[in-house]
């Protein structure tokens, strides 16, 4: 006997069949399928976490954030508190400007500056050196003790300090001008160096007069007049916070104790 055929379904029982399957199953799309990680070894990367509790710092940062502490904790004395005041921003700004108009020559601009005097016919014998500013720590203290300088720039963070500790006493002693600003690093650039302990100025172009003056007034009212009172002004001696907080504590069980004997009295 032939097979019978089956017939075919008429296409919309098939299309309500088809929603029946997709509704019984989990309504999740299939662009977003959950991928959960494994944090096992050779397996997903781990999280990034703060670990700044287990790494071992280096030398140099651990030296700073010791002689921070250090700085705060321990009494410090005037003659070295005093470098913690610098120069506000604005008048620190005009300083910059001016010492970079009156820089030192680098080599090559002295080199070519004396052979273009040399073949010049004209030239005098034993012209002129170009104005710019003084630098070297024993250099700078010749022209304040010869009331030479007419400003002195002081960085506020040399290291030995006891290199530029006496350096507010002798300008003071001698009547000359001084201010301190940071930081060395941005002295050392204005004289093509890395750092820069301290600066001169001794001359200056007819122009910049005016601003020199203004710079000198505010240095004298700053640093020069206030000098006795930052050596009456010590800084440090904070306790840490830990310390307050146990001390907090003692304070106020001994308030209470005092206050129990007080009413058992009465």
């Amino acid at each position: 006997m032939p097979k019978s055929r089956k017939v075919a379904r008429p296409p919309r029982e098939e299309k309500q069949t088809i929603q029946k399957t997709i509704n019984k199953k989990d309504k999740k799309s299939p662009l977003f399928v959950s991928r959960p990680k494994n944090f096992g070894i050779g397996n997903d990367v781990q999280p990034k976490r703060d670990l700044t509790r287990f790494v071992k710092w280096p030398l140099y940062v651990r030296r700073q954030r010791h002689r921070k502490i250090l700085s705060t904790r321990l009494v410090v004395p005037p003659p070295v508190q005093q470098f913690k005041t610098a120069l506000e921003k604005n008048p620190a700004s005009q300083l910059f400007l001016l010492l970079n108009k009156i820089r030192p020559e680098t080599h090559k601009d002295k080199q070519k500056r004396l052979k273009e005097e040399a073949k010049k016919s004209d030239a005098k014998e034993g012209s002129e050196a170009p104005i710019v500013v003084k630098y070297g720590l024993r250099h700078v203290t010749y022209l304040i003790e010869q009331k030479k300088a007419r400003l002195v720039i002081i960085a506020h963070d040399v290291d030995p300090i006891e290199l530029v500790v006496f350096l507010p006493t002798l300008c003071r002693k001698k009547g000359v001008p001084y201010c301190i600003v940071k930081s060395k690093s941005r002295l050392g650039e204005v004289v093509h160096k890395k750092t820069a302990a301290v600066l001169a100025i001794t001359k200056v172009r007819s122009e910049d007069e005016s601003t020199l003056a203004d710079l000198i007034k505010v240095a004298r009212e700053t640093f020069n007049d206030r000098y006795p009172v930052f050596m009456r002004t010590s800084g440090g001696n904070k306790l840490g916070l830990k310390y307050r907080q146990q001390k907090a504590k003692r304070d106020k069980k001994r308030k209470q104790e005092d206050k129990k004997l007080e009413a058992v009295k009465a």
